[in-house]
């Protein structure tokens, strides 16, 4: 975002686990993170999981776990890990990998 400091910049690596493969939850965050002005990546885990990898302004991030605990429509969330990190700057626009 426009002039935001690196100091409300953060960075998370979520693990979201439930009934979250095949129902469109790649996608879901996908327009999510971006909507919210988001640099990072989503994708399927071989273990049934989903993987997040997000950074921006905290509060963008905060909207965004939040968005994640529901998931598209079909899914069942049972749970967001999140682990918080320095923000980087190195992620790129945010898409769907794997």
């Amino acid at each position: 975002m426009p002039g935001k400091s690196q100091n409300d910049r953060r960075r998370f690596k979520a693990e979201i686990v439930g009934d979250v493969q095949g129902v469109g939850f790649r996608f879901f965050a996908e327009r999510h993170a971006r909507q919210l002005g988001l640099e990072g990546y989503v994708r399927n885990r071989h273990d049934g999981a989903v993987e997040v990898e997000a950074e921006g302004a905290a509060s963008a991030l905060e909207q965004f776990i939040n968005e994640l605990r529901h998931g598209p429509r079909l899914a069942r969330v049972q749970d967001v890990r999140v682990s918080w990190m320095a923000y980087k700057g190195d992620l790129g626009p945010f898409g769907v990998r794997g």
